[in-house]
């Protein structure tokens, strides 16, 4: 027996009203710029990279409401795919991930220099100069089903130790990202071993939850605190909502599986970290695929309810070490 690869969940956010914040001052819809006029990084946190994720949203207009300003800096705020934010309709909450494509799956030089051509590129194009600028990024993130928040690093140790530096989640997730394509938290100099840039994707929770969206604003403040552009006591206040964790984990993905028919399911309601002890033990099927745990006690990672061809359906991962 199949589990239905789609699943409920109420929605307890209201999308805010971003209209106010459209007109921004670097020449590009809603991307915001505020320069303290001291030397120091110039950092940036961004969301609705993804239209139904509303916790980044709701983040961004808690910083505008409480007019966030760097001391030393630059710091950017920026709604990505506001387009797709702007569909989002409680009664059918998952068609606002995208308009055409998937805005984190275009973030290499040769995808955003090609001939191809979509609402979601025009907008990474229009965009690209502005991340170019950016030293530290803080991408916000929610997911279809999981509650435990997590924060995706990238595969170098550079990302762990800002993950590290950050300290905001219990479980940090060590990945290269999607075989469809680059996220924008692996853009550039963001994956540059030798590069002093650094970018971490938080995965604030489920999508519509009330807590993801006080992790969103708790994160933020930590952010802009641990990169240096405000001080520990501005941020302090603000951050009310979570505990953090007495230790991280951090869980390397060692492999992952992409769907390949329409007939993809799991053999269980997956949520997401659960550990699967034996290896080759059936967690799905793609077709008349058995999909099979490549190692012992491997750890699921985001498995997914969007059963479209060319997607990951989840990540293998295995934990490396408790800091």
């Amino acid at each position: 027996m199949s589990i239905p690869i789609e699943s409920n969940h109420p929605i307890e956010l209201e999308a805010p009203d971003i209209s106010a914040y459209k007109r921004g001052n670097t020449g590009i819809d809603y991307v915001h710029e505020f320069d303290s006029g001291k030397n120091g990084p110039h950092v940036m946190i961004s969301a609705i990279v993804h239209g139904n994720e509303l916790c980044g949203a709701v983040a961004l207009d808690h910083l505008f409401r409480n007019e966030v300003r760097p001391i030393k800096g630059k710091l950017s705020l920026a709604f990505m795919n506001y387009i797709a934010f702007q569909r989002f309709n409680p009664e059918n909450p998952k068609e606002a991930r995208f308009v055409e494509e998937d805005f984190n799956r275009l973030w290499t030089k040769e995808v955003l220099n090609s001939e191809r051509n979509s609402l979601e590129l025009r907008r990474a194009r229009e965009i690209c100069p502005h991340l170019d600028k950016i030293d530290f990024l803080l991408d916000i993130h929610s997911m279809q089903n999981n509650k435990i928040p997590l924060v995706l690093s990238g595969p170098l140790k550079k990302g762990r130790n800002f993950a590290k530096k950050l300290g905001i989640t219990e479980i940090v997730i060590t990945d290269s990202g999607h075989k469809a394509g680059k996220r924008m938290r692996d853009y550039n100099g963001f994956s540059n071993p030798s590069s002093k840039k650094n970018a971490l994707l938080i995965e604030c929770g489920q999508h519509w939850q009330k807590e993801s969206a006080m992790l969103a604003i708790d994160s933020s403040w930590r952010f802009l605190w641990k990169t240096g552009v405000i001080k520990e006591e501005k941020a302090v206040q603000f951050q009310i909502n979570h505990k953090l964790p007495e230790k991280q984990r951090f869980i390397e993905v060692n492999s992952l599986y992409t769907i390949k028919t329409e007939s993809f399911r799991f053999v269980k309601n997956f949520v997401g970290l659960e550990i699967i002890e034996k290896a080759g033990t059936t967690i799905g099927y793609d077709g008349d695929e058995a999909i099979k745990t490549p190692h012992d006690d491997c750890i699921l990672i985001m498995p997914t309810h969007r059963k479209t061809i060319g997607n990951t359906a989840v990540r293998f991962g295995k934990l490396i070490y408790t800091d």
